[in-house]
């Protein structure tokens, strides 16, 4: 393997796993309910965007072309305000399990995408390494012991993870032409400021309303992980992996989240290790080799 795609592969890795554990505090602060989702996907806007624009002054300067900055505005509303701000409405919608299983879609839609924009083509052993991930998952979701969410799935619950998923894959499959055009803090920097003024005009009340003194400590912790961890240094990560290697073995990698999640639950005290559970992570792996082995899976 090239040095250049052991970079995409551990960059991404990294991501999604900060992303495992994103799932588990997002559902804390959900079950909290003292603030909104729109409130929290623009405090992580704000927190992200004052970031970027604060490591783009310590690197070298980039200049973005006229035309690029209407596509990444596209980007950013695909990729980033999109996907997150329906997942955080749909927590609260629908319950752990069904989460985690529609969450599961990503790589089959993100490959289906990578075929139709960029010509990426869908041999054999992309589709088996995709459905090989696809049942390990499943079987380690179904095997697993969810908490949190709401008690009952609601339709409007199911179609915002639909959303999330295909938007996201579509950001994947779409726009890697145009990360690549640019470095990744330039790229991100105005992503995320774009995705700040999108969300302003809809949480701005929310936003000056919310009582954050009534924030429990524990919650305050959750937000200032989203924000740093699992907005900042993770979205510096994937544009860095999508630039190595291709949206399908990118997407691929979302099957880590369910699986830290699991790692979580047993190391608390309220799941347990199966055989089940080492079999359907042995899966995914197996599932991400195979996709990595297909002809371009890399750039």
């Amino acid at each position: 393997m090239k040095r250049e795609s052991l970079n995409g592969h551990l960059s991404i890795a990294a991501a999604y796993t900060i992303f495992g554990l994103n799932l588990v505090f997002c559902k804390d602060i959900a079950n909290s309910e003292t603030i909104s989702p729109y409130v929290l996907f623009t405090l992580r806007a704000i927190g992200a965007t004052i970031l970027f624009w604060a490591l783009s002054l310590f690197t070298p300067k980039e200049k973005v072309e006229g035309k690029d900055y209407l596509r990444i505005a596209a980007a950013s509303l695909v990729g980033l305000f999109i996907p997150q701000m329906t997942f955080l409405m749909a927590i609260t919608m629908t319950s752990a399990i069904d989460t985690a299983i529609i969450g599961t879609l990503g790589p089959i839609f993100t490959m289906f995408f990578a075929f139709l924009f960029l010509k990426e083509p869908i041999t054999g052993k992309k589709a088996g390494g995709v459905a090989l991930s696809f049942a390990g998952i499943l079987l380690l979701i179904f095997n697993s012991v969810h908490e949190g969410g709401a008690a009952a799935t609601s339709p409007w619950g199911i179609v915002l993870l639909l959303v999330n998923s295909l938007s996201f894959s579509l950001y994947l499959g779409l726009f890697r032409p145009l990360i690549s055009k640019y470095s990744v803090v330039t790229f991100m920097k105005w992503s995320f400021l774009f995705s700040l003024l999108i969300s302003l005009p809809i949480s701005f009340k929310g936003l000056v309303g919310t009582d954050y003194a009534s924030i429990p400590v524990g919650v305050r912790w959750e937000i200032g992980y989203l924000i740093f961890f699992a907005t900042f240094v993770a979205y510096f990560l994937i544009p860095y992996g999508q630039k190595l290697i291709r949206p399908t073995l990118v997407s691929m990698y979302s099957y880590v989240q369910p699986i830290v999640a699991a790692i979580i639950s047993i190391w608390a005290g309220v799941d347990t290790l199966t055989w089940q559970k080492v079999l359907a992570s042995c899966l995914v792996v197996g599932g991400v080799i195979l996709v990595s082995r297909s002809r371009a899976a890399v750039a």
